[in-house]
């Protein structure tokens, strides 16, 4: 594989994921993009210098995932979180502010990004101008046009990218991936994804029962004190100025409020949407229809559920993605034409069915596929998502949920939220980045900042 060719596959959203994951990922040490000459002599001996941007919590986890590295700079707007950092590694560079951690970008090679939902683009962007590579938490950004505007950055400065993502890494995954596309049950024309996490905008009782870490219906008029260490206005970062309450902070209690994430739809999303996504070879879709309870100007519901329409591409007919979060569920699922999962993914074909969640899948009905053939592994063993990613670093080869792959799911994620925030079926076109039949859309497609706080 020639260098331009694999910049090819990796930049455009049209490649074969199939045929690129296959050669690809069996040769994981083959180069396919050029690095940054600064990053050239990098190879598997020779540590890099990582920038973490979040130390608590999820950044916690991911900090210590690369610690094979040199942690040379730590940050959190959270002081007892940014001194977990420094107590790990006492020499790095600290700040509470990641602006001013890229006033120090040539004491780093990557980022790895792990802020609240509506700061991740921008502790990302500024490393992709600055041709780091960078690892962020799902969802990769905010809004639509955020995740747009990461996608084209980073194919721009042609590093690794990794979205934090982590089942793909899975081998369950991979082998549901080799099974619908090798025809297992056919022509799939029909997804339904489901998740039974109820968190969201709901009464005490219903809270208590849904097993939600709070019940909050609308905004607190009332503030708090703010807690010891914690720079609350730098946490609010590009978000409307508001009082400090405890219903915000710490997470995830915020990925309920709009202004600092989008719910559960985009939160577990990314995982759950990932597999048909990945095993279909979807982008972008043609029309979003969501429905659910009246919509909260604040608030992500509890319970919802999104249709999507795509297109044929390639080999793959039109289809149907179905979103279900909380009670709704599948039709199929509650008529019990397949085992209740909690959660989980359906793929309807014309020859059968197969049904996954993270660790297991059958393939359904399952009398009929007693004596079926599974197709020889053509997806190598993830070297673990982190390790991916690091190894990308070094050597230049590809990862699995880079930010071209990771910004079409995260557009299509939020598109399900704004449908539902709109009320209507949207008719999308994604390359002017809008709903044509709705107008009012817009606001949400892109969101305003709060002064001094742009993205370019």
């Amino acid at each position: 594989m020639t260098a331009s060719t694999s910049k090819q596959l990796l930049r455009t959203a049209n490649y074969n994921r199939r045929s690129f994951l296959a050669a690809s990922m069996a040769a994981a040490s083959a180069v396919t993009f050029g690095a940054p000459s600064i990053l050239r002599a990098r190879n598997l001996n020779e540590k890099l210098n990582l920038a973490i941007i979040g130390t608590g919590g999820r950044g916690g986890a991911n900090m210590r995932s690369v610690e094979s590295e040199n942690i040379v700079a730590v940050c959190d707007v959270n002081a007892n979180n940014l001194n977990f950092g420094t107590s790990r590694h006492p020499g790095a560079r600290h700040t509470n502010d990641f602006r001013k951690l890229y006033d120090h970008a040539n004491e780093f090679d990557a980022v790895v990004v792990s802020t609240c939902e509506h700061t991740h683009a921008f502790a990302t962007l500024p490393a992709l101008q600055l041709g780091k590579h960078v690892y962020c938490e799902k969802p990769l950004t905010h809004s639509i046009w955020e995740a747009r505007t990461i996608r084209e950055a980073a194919a721009k400065a042609n590093v690794a990218t990794q979205q934090g993502t982590q089942i793909h890494a899975g081998d369950n995954y991979r082998r549901v991936v080799e099974l619908i596309q090798a025809g297992a049950i056919g022509s799939v024309t029909e997804a339904h994804v489901w998740v039974n996490r109820a968190w969201g905008r709901q009464s005490a009782a219903e809270a208590a029962a849904n097993r939600d870490i709070l019940s909050v219906q609308e905004r607190p008029q009332d503030k708090a004190e703010i807690p010891s260490g914690l720079d609350w206005d730098l946490w609010l970062g590009p978000a409307p100025k508001r009082a400090f309450n405890n219903v915000y902070f710490p997470g995830p209690k915020w990925y309920r409020w709009w202004d600092f994430g989008n719910g559960t739809m985009s939160d577990l999303g990314s995982h759950w949407v990932d597999l048909p996504f990945w095993a279909l070879n979807l982008d972008h879709p043609l029309t979003i229809h969501a429905k659910g309870p009246a919509p909260h100007p604040e608030i992500a519901p509890a319970s919802m559920e999104v249709a999507y329409q795509y297109g044929a591409r390639g080999d793959r007919g039109p289809l149907t993605l179905t979103w279900y979060q909380g009670s709704h569920k599948p039709p199929i699922w509650q008529a019990g034409g397949i085992p209740k999962w909690n959660s989980g993914v359906l793929f309807v074909g014309d020859q059968g069915m197969l049904l996954s969640d993270y660790g297991k899948h059958v393939l359904l009905p399952e009398d009929q596929f007693a004596e079926y053939q599974r197709p020889e592994p053509t997806i190598a063993k993830s070297l673990g998502h982190h390790a991916e990613w690091i190894h990308a670093c070094k050597t230049g080869a590809p990862t699995t949920c880079n930010f071209d792959y990771a910004g079409w799911l995260t557009e299509a994620n939020h598109l399900g939220n704004v449908a539902y925030r709109v009320g209507k079926k949207l008719e999308w076109d994604h390359q002017q980045l809008r709903a044509t039949n709705a107008p009012e859309a817009d606001e949400l497609i892109h969101r305003e900042y709060r002064q001094g706080w742009k993205l370019a």
